[in-house]
């Protein structure tokens, strides 16, 4: 059993969720909740994956669909200290 961290603070405007440990299938429908709350106050979203060690599909699926949640309101989305471990899986993707 892996977990994951999130941590939300809102600087400058911005929301930004730092993120460590792992994101996979057990961790992502929390990931994924919390990013679309954020993203309902139509700002913009940083996600810091800086101390992610791990991701899978379900985690990546969780980005690709908060960014598209954030295009479609036209909120600025991004991500942030994306680790080599993440990077891998993002560039696969």
């Amino acid at each position: 059993f892996a977990a994951m961290d999130l941590k939300l603070e809102r600087r400058n405007g911005a929301a930004i969720a730092a993120l460590e440990g792992e994101i996979d299938l057990q961790q992502a429908p929390a990931l994924r909740r919390a990013l679309l709350e954020c993203l309902q106050e139509k700002t913009a979203m940083i996600v810091d994956l800086g101390g992610v060690s791990y991701i899978d599909s379900s985690g990546i699926a969780c980005l690709v669909e908060a960014f598209q949640a954030a295009r479609k309101d036209g909120s600025y989305f991004a991500l942030a200290a994306v680790s080599p471990g993440a990077m891998r899986v993002l560039e696969l993707a």
